[in-house]
């Protein structure tokens, strides 16, 4: 009856022990997930940031085309749009909803070309210098150079101090979650500290009596591992539904990585817990086992 009541306690042990690893997995799995996509997401904001080139109406088709050649061919652009001055009226007519054109007489807009960068560039010191040079080896067909400083200023800091916060939230949730393991996988071992005791008395190495308990956590971390990437993949495709562009910026690769390094990460803690546990108790003397 008491050997019953025995395995059916470390039964239990053994689940508590696979459902918390699974929900702390999870959390870091899903901390992870922010941080890829937080990072994704900044890039996307910023390779729409961008600027406007107004052209005289004295610029020539063949200066024009030679103007978007050396931009659309530059480390700097994204893509580069020609918006000529009729395209440009009916924008602002679809917006105002008003014929402007024909209340005037004639059409005050310039043609302009619409440039948005890269990642790396969306910076205002980036289009300090391009504007600088732009208006030098062009000056003869550009008008001006429009782009939103405050803005891109805004975008900078506020991604960095973002990610700042990621970083320490994700350091705290690591240690948090590394002693929530490590106790929950000492109280599980506990129930077995007499018997952990006598097989160091009669002989067994700290080795031999280890082993059962680092492979019981590495089935434990595995089953954890694949529980937490479930769970994770069922929070993610419920999460595409609420916001539909976040399937886009997903990465089936980095995706993978993820779900392989919860079980990784399972195992590793699991296993190094559940050993240390065990040399816990062996270092204790017979008196302190009951206490």
């Amino acid at each position: 009856m008491s050997d019953n009541l025995t395995k059916k306690r470390l039964r239990t042990s053994g689940i508590t022990v696979i459902i918390s690893l699974a929900l702390v997995l999870f959390m870091l799995g899903a901390l992870g997930l922010l941080v890829i996509n937080a990072n994704k997401l900044s890039q996307h904001f910023k390779e729409n940031v961008g600027f406007q080139v107004y052209l005289k109406d004295t610029a020539s088709s063949a200066q024009t085309d030679g103007l978007i050649q050396e931009m659309t061919t530059s480390q700097y652009a994204k893509s580069v749009l020609l918006i000529n001055k009729e395209q440009a009226a009916e924008k602002l007519k679809t917006d105002l909803g008003e014929d402007f054109v024909s209340f005037l007489g004639s059409n005050p807009l310039l043609n302009s070309i619409d440039v948005k960068l890269n990642a790396a560039y969306a910076n205002t010191d980036t289009l300090v210098n391009v504007e600088k040079n732009l208006l030098q080896k062009h000056q003869s067909i550009i008008k001006e150079i429009v782009y939103q400083k405050d803005m891109i200023n805004s975008l900078n800091k506020n991604t960095n101090a973002i990610a700042f916060f990621i970083l320490i939230f994700s350091g705290a949730l690591l240690i948090v979650a590394i002693a929530l393991i490590n106790n929950t996988i000492r109280l599980s071992i506990y129930s077995q500290r007499f018997l952990i005791r006598t097989m160091y008395l009669v002989g067994a190495t700290r080795i031999f009596i280890s082993r059962p308990f680092i492979f019981k956590g590495v089935r434990q971390g595995v089953i954890a591992g694949i529980i937490a990437g479930a769970l994770l993949a069922g929070f993610l495709v419920l999460s595409t539904k609420f916001i539909p562009d976040l399937l886009q910026l997903q990465d089936e690769n980095i995706l993978i990585v993820l779900f392989v390094s919860l079980i990784l990460v399972g195992i590793i803690i699991s296993a190094l817990s559940a050993s240390l546990a065990v040399l816990r108790y062996l270092r204790l003397k017979t008196s302190d086992l009951y206490f």
